[in-house]
């Protein structure tokens, strides 16, 4: 099943042989420090820039209903984000991973991040809308 919206992936992780547990981690676009006039023009047309990871959660397939109640619960918490990257941990022996169980691959998540190594995950922005970076 191709993975072309946020309802596309949920309907996915329902559907997998071993209950899932989905891993969210929200990031700010951002400058680097002491930008050049380039990067910050760049930057302020929505080109380059770097992503900082700045809020991680983990839920249960079931807990969510659309990208835009996951989106109003994010802005519950005051941080502002621009891209959600997501993953997913699967459960064994048809028991779901708990909350405890994230932690780890969360973490990993965030240093794949701020590595680079985005293409790993699939991403969406403020909208919802699917995200490629190349």
């Amino acid at each position: 099943m191709p993975l072309t919206d946020f309802a596309s992936l949920l309907a996915a992780a329902r559907q997998q042989d071993e209950p899932q547990r989905l891993l969210f981690v929200f990031a700010q676009k951002e400058l680097p420090d002491q930008p050049t006039a380039q990067q910050r023009r760049r930057f302020e047309s929505g080109q380059g820039g770097s992503l900082r990871p700045c809020l991680c959660v983990d839920k249960a397939p079931e807990d969510l209903t659309s990208f835009a109640a996951l989106a109003a619960e994010s802005a519950a918490t005051g941080l502002a984000w621009d891209v959600v990257f997501i993953s997913s941990l699967a459960g064994r022996g048809g028991i779901a991973p708990n909350p405890d169980q994230a932690d780890q691959p969360l973490h990993f998540m965030v240093q794949a991040i701020n590595d680079g190594r985005v293409d790993e995950f699939i991403a969406f922005d403020r909208s919802g809308n699917t995200l490629k970076f190349i």
